[in-house]
């Protein structure tokens, strides 16, 4: 058996420990669940042992194979520590990267910045999905994920911070025409609101008063939409007040096709990362990516 062979069967092998399932493995490998399952039975073959104790419910690694598992582990990572080092040479960046986005981030702020990316490295190609669904990284095998709000405590991920987007509450002129301008936090009360649907019950939008304090500002909701672009274009159609962030709501604010009605020094701002499964040897691809994001990210998050 060549070494390009047994490297790939360990490579498999890992892929399916830490997957938990030959069919999750098989997702992230691109290959059917059958070659993979041929895969790890011509390794225990070659091995003269068990590696997995199967079930029709689960698997999991038996004792040699959790102790094979540990020392695959520590090849691949010396691997990917050689190629890391061979990156360095290079001055041509070359590879695939898998990434993930939230929907509309990713379209209108994401998607124009890694598209420039790929332009100037044309021997990189570059996949990226737009969902709101929080990935699974490693499970799903992307090489980052672009996050916004608070980022959970992870001891598997590292993360970058891109640059952060502040919210802007506004309407229609016609509305306001017609229902005029909220002045104070308690005004709001009295006004349709266009919000985001939650499973639960509504909650208030958090705002930040003229002296820095925590507002909450509650509208009569009428329209509910889990979609930011309904609930934009819902705005500028006059059903009331919405609450937008500000690379959303800046052509429009510009064009005057909606005013702000709590702007200014009155902002919230929720924060952007770039994370991806913990290395200590990050590649030349990944790193030139995450720089390049880094970089205009925060120009765009202001429209």
């Amino acid at each position: 058996m060549s070494t390009e062979d047994q490297l790939k069967g360990i490579a498999t092998f890992v892929q399916a420990a830490e997957s938990g399932s030959f069919a999750l493995a098989a997702q992230q490998l691109r290959q059917t669940r059958s070659a993979v399952a041929k895969g790890i039975a011509r390794l225990e073959a070659r091995l003269d042992v068990r590696l997995f104790q199967r079930t029709t419910r689960q698997q999991s690694l038996t004792a040699a194979g959790q102790a094979f598992y540990e020392r695959c582990k520590r090849v691949l990572a010396e691997l990917e520590a050689a190629e890391a080092a061979l990156d360095e040479g290079r001055r041509e960046l070359v590879g695939r990267l898998r990434i993930t986005a939230p929907l509309l981030l990713g379209r209108h702020v994401i998607a124009p910045l890694l598209c420039r990316f790929a332009a100037q490295h044309p021997r990189l190609d570059l996949e990226i999905a737009f969902t709101d669904r929080v990935i699974d990284l490693v499970e799903e095998g992307f090489d980052m994920g672009l996050r916004a709000g608070p980022l959970p405590d992870s001891a598997s991920l590292a993360a970058r911070r891109l640059g952060a987007h502040d919210w802007v509450i506004c309407a229609a002129p016609a509305y306001l025409q017609q229902h005029g301008m909220p002045a104070r936090a308690e005004d709001f009360a009295e006004h349709l609101g266009i919000v985001y649907r939650n499973p639960g019950p509504d909650s208030p939008w958090e705002a930040v008063g003229s002296e820095g304090q925590s507002v909450q500002l509650r509208v009569r909701p009428r329209l509910r939409f889990d979609d930011v672009q309904a609930i934009c274009d819902a705005a500028l159609a006059g059903h009331g007040l919405a609450r937008l962030p500000r690379w959303m709501a800046a052509p429009h604010l510009r064009a005057r096709t909606l005013d702000p009605v709590w702007d200014g020094a009155h902002r919230l701002t929720t924060e952007v990362h770039a994370v991806w499964p913990y290395t200590p040897h990050l590649s030349m691809k990944m790193r030139a990516a995450v720089d390049a994001l880094a970089a205009g990210v925060p120009a765009l998050l202001l429209g």
